[in-house]
């Protein structure tokens, strides 16, 4: 009788847990452990059991497109770059009857949406980049404080490069390229206007126009004055940042979930920034998936309130769905009020992709150690661009 039930049990668990979606993402460690919460209840909810594996999108541009060639898929449910996905929806599940398009808050969907309307990829949630970090703590046992013009930003950085055991004002995140855009991107912003962030993702400005000279030469200003340290990999120079290495640290809302204490956490804009890149995680679901039917579903939790609801509890995330406020921690609610009044933007880097993205990280590792190159650098982007 005891075995009976036994085999009874074990017939019901399996049928409970009667298939697999496999997911590839973007996130390792503390991110990674951000996002299992999700899978989890997705689990529990439809009996489905899941795979997850990080790779970088970077690789996977290399990875995919053999995959596809051979009619494979090495996941369900993919992470990528928006212009991978529009780039390549021959091989790309159709999403515009799977996933409800009116709960997205505006704009959220039109990077993977193809001229006619249809979209081939969800918008999951996003990180704004809205700053320069710094500990609570720090600024306020040495008497310093956010700056609102920039001579005072630049008297900021003097000052914290004074203080003892402080080796550089600003840390410089590196390892993968973008930590090191993002920073770029705010410069471009700020100097030039949310303006000519849209001009160069479209093509309608070079690189060598005074208005992106102009903010490459703030920013080259601050490098050849050496209050950025050398390009370091960005979770080793965050851990050095949070431990008074450094006073300041460019970094996505992300940073949130990976500091010991969010509380103790604050950031600001440079002064008379009036745009914000607003990161969203793009997925799609391959043509060739294995047990497509259930990577579907998995898309539709993620596309909903419950599911970015329980992402955004864990941190360091935006939901692009109707999310209650009361699920976000107070640190986030903060950076919220930051997008008051500016201007949403696209990822620079991400948007343009392809060749151009990784000459665009490969020039400002340049930039970063040799500013004076500034010029050699604003002629290769300019000749990488798309045509």
């Amino acid at each position: 009788m005891k075995k009976l039930l036994v085999t009874v049990l074990v017939v019901l668990s399996t049928a409970l847990i009667s298939s697999t979606v496999s997911v590839i993402g973007p996130w390792s460690g503390v991110e990674m452990d951000a996002f299992l919460p999700v899978l989890e209840e997705f689990k529990a909810k439809t009996g489905i059991d899941y795979t997850y594996q990080t790779y970088r999108a970077e690789d996977l541009a290399n990875v995919l497109p053999a995959q596809f060639s051979a009619k494979k898929a090495p996941a369900g449910v993919i992470f990528m770059w928006s212009n991978f996905i529009t780039s390549n929806t021959q091989h790309v599940v159709d999403l515009s009857d799977v996933i409800d398009t009116d709960a997205y808050i505006p704009g959220a969907l039109d990077n993977v949406k193809t001229s006619d309307g249809r979209v081939f990829g969800i918008s999951y949630t996003a990180k704004v980049k809205p700053g320069f970090w710094y500990r609570k703590s720090f600024f306020e046992s040495h008497g310093l404080k956010a700056p609102t013009t920039w001579d005072e930003f630049v008297a900021l950085l003097e000052k914290i490069e004074t203080i003892p055991g402080v080796k550089d004002a600003i840390a410089s995140g590196n390892g993968v390229g973008w930590p090191l855009s993002d920073v770029t991107e705010h410069f471009l912003i700020t100097f030039g206007g949310p303006e000519l962030q849209k001009d160069l993702i479209e093509g309608n400005t070079t690189w060598r126009s005074y208005a992106v000279r102009n903010a490459m030469e703030k920013l080259v200003y601050l490098l050849e004055k050496g209050y950025f340290s050398e390009p370091t990999e960005w979770t080793t120079i965050l851990e050095q940042w949070w431990n008074g290495d450094y006073g300041l640290y460019f970094m996505g809302q992300w940073i949130t979930g990976m500091v010991d204490d969010p509380n103790d956490l604050a950031v600001f804009s440079l002064p008379g920034n009036r745009g914000m890149v607003f990161s969203i995680d793009y997925a799609f679901v391959p043509e060739y998936a294995t047990n497509k039917a259930e990577a579907l579903e998995l898309v539709k939790f993620l596309s909903s309130v419950e599911g970015q609801s329980i992402q955004v509890a864990q941190g360091g995330h935006i939901a692009t769905v109707g999310v209650d406020m009361s699920n976000y921690p107070a640190v986030d609610k903060e950076i919220a009020k930051l997008t008051e009044g500016v201007e949403t933007l696209n990822d620079l880097d991400d948007s343009i992709g392809g060749l151009w993205q990784t000459a665009f990280w490969d020039q400002l590792k340049l930039i970063w150690v040799r500013p004076e190159r500034l010029d050699d650098a604003l002629m290769d982007l300019d000749e990488k661009m798309p045509k």
